[in-house]
């Protein structure tokens, strides 16, 4: 580390109103850094990144929150089968299953003091509904599509019918995006042009969570202090977080072991491998995330990528144990040399490809590439401490079958933006599922009508129906059925290569008490405690 940077760093850190170190701090102040922090204060603005989602956890409540679980090894974790109160006090479902009402609590206040009611939630759910992007899709992927689906009842009632029977509605009123705003705050702040007032919570807030933002500086930090009138659970124990952007991991580190800070959650694995060793003076967590994989994704509307020998091809040639090795440093499941067919439907699980140069080759001249052709391999900056080595590790075994591919380096900032545009012929990229069904990822990632991730432009209209069908199934025996052949025709197709299941690692004081896997990977500092 360069020690200009490291100076400079600490600086900043020291120039904050707290104490240098973590033994020296109070026990209800949290100092957090992390590669980036959010671009937006609202998960429903176009573009928002992951750490926006963050905000959105903390900032703002839901109807429903899940439960936690402790794992045989002590570590503990959100249980997806046990829905709890939050806004909601309870809930009832109709005889007929067809809706669901909930019962607010009479108490809970926004952060300015204002009444929280059904008009409010509905409001909310309208407007996560019309966002468009990714919050339409997410509410679409539990069968929440229409304005007249979200009825208030009176001032603390609010009743969601159902258009269909969707086994994933009732989670998907728990993840991120169904926050509640206050919607006279925000209405104040809209505009004819922009009648949800997206450019308004792009940079403020208007919520009713366990904390409030102090102070938002994009780039730098992000500030939390407690909501001490939150009545949608128990109290924190961490009056205030100091989040900031400290973009070099190696300053993370020094921060870190120096007790500059008391966590950080994006260190490269080679870190985390190296800090998780007996004796070490900090902790690390790691957690396996459900229904994610690491990928290298091919886009199917541009040649020669339209063309499944070529993909396969690619799927052949990669260098699986280099890349665990060199860029994972085995903090990840590995996601190759798998059977075939297909008899579970466990998912993610391994495909049957491994590196065979022979078959590579074969395949390329089977689909009439014998001399390869030139491309383009994008990556995100952002994840660049595993990205880039992937990235230039599968760069060097392409060349090998005579593809030439050109490593293109996206700002953290603007990959979401540039994954939606479907526009890159190849990418390495993450994505994991917040609910975690194998029928749920696929919706998102291969469904070629409404997959907003689709981001291989896939299209294959009896995957469709098996997506559907696994949603909707209605014994055991069909959603397996449905299941494995989904699975099957992702393996064949193979318009992305799965490489690895990645874990969610953190780092942390050991006076930091509390830590809660989320399927969203963001901090929940609602639950965290200092001894």
């Amino acid at each position: 580390m360069d020690r200009r940077d490291f100076i400079a760093t600490t600086s900043a850190l020291g120039a904050l109103p707290l104490a240098a170190h973590a033994q020296s701090r109070p026990k209800d102040v949290l100092v957090v850094a992390n590669a980036f922090g959010p671009n937006s204060l609202d998960i429903h603005t176009l573009g928002a990144n992951r750490p926006s989602y963050g905000v959105s956890w903390l900032v703002y409540d839901r109807l429903m929150s899940y439960g936690k679980k402790t794992l045989p090894d002590g570590r503990v974790t959100y249980d997806r089968d046990k829905l709890v109160p939050e806004l909601a006090e309870s809930w009832k479902i109709a005889p007929d299953g067809m809706s669901v009402t909930f019962k607010l609590r009479k108490n809970a206040k926004f952060h300015d003091g204002t009444p929280v009611t059904a008009k409010d939630v509905k409001w909310s759910y309208d407007r996560a509904i019309a966002a468009g992007g990714f919050p339409t899709f997410q509410m679409k992927a539990g069968s929440l599509e229409k304005p007249e689906q979200f009825v208030v009842v009176d001032d603390h009632t609010f009743r969601v019918d159902f258009i269909r029977a969707d086994k994933l509605t009732m989670n998907n009123m728990a993840v991120v995006v169904p926050c509640i705003f206050n919607s006279e705050l925000v209405k104040k702040n809209a505009t004819a042009a922009d009648p949800w007032g997206l450019a308004w919570t792009r940079n403020n807030t208007a919520g009713g969570g366990a904390y409030k933002v102090e102070a938002f500086r994009p780039g730098q930090e992000i500030i939390y202090t407690r909501y001490d009138d939150w009545k949608s659970g128990p109290m924190p124990a961490l009056r205030r977080i100091v989040q900031r952007d400290v973009p070099n991991a190696g300053n993370r580190r020094a921060l870190l072991l120096r007790g500059d800070i008391d966590m950080t959650y994006d260190l490269p694995p080679k870190d985390f491998a190296e800090l998780a060793v007996d004796g070490s003076p900090v902790k690390v967590v790691g957690t396996a995330i459900e229904n994610s994989i690491i990928y290298l994704g091919m886009n199917t509307t541009k040649p020669p990528f339209n063309n499944p020998k070529v993909r396969q091809a690619v799927a052949y040639v990669l260098p699986y144990d280099k890349m665990s090795e060199n860029a994972l440093y085995g903090r990840g499941i590995k996601m190759y040399g798998g059977k075939s067919p297909v008899t579970s439907i466990k998912w993610p699980q391994p495909t049957p490809y491994n590196t065979d140069l022979a078959k590579a080759k074969a395949l390329m001249a089977e689909a009439g590439y014998a001399e390869g052709f030139e491309t383009t391999l994008s990556f995100d900056l952002g994840g660049a401490t595993i990205g880039e080595p992937m990235a230039i590790l599968a760069q060097e075994a392409l060349a090998s079958i005579g593809i030439k591919a050109q490593l293109n380096k996206i700002p953290g900032a603007t990959w979401r933006a540039a994954l939606l545009k479907k526009d890159m012929p190849m990418i390495i990229n993450r994505f994991g599922g917040w609910l975690d069904f194998p029928e749920y990822f696929f919706f998102w990632c291969y469904h070629g009508q409404n997959a907003l991730f689709n981001t291989m432009s896939y299209q294959n209209a009896k995957l469709d129906r098996e997506i559907t069908n696994a949603r909707f199934a209605e014994s055991k025996p069909i959603y397996d059925a449905s299941v494995k052949e989904m699975i099957q025709i992702a393996m064949d197709e193979v318009p992305r290569v799965p490489l690895f299941q990645p874990t969610q690692d953190v780092a942390m004081q050991k006076n930091v008490n509390g830590f809660m896997y989320w399927f969203h990977l963001q901090p929940d500092y609602r639950q965290l405690s200092k001894a």
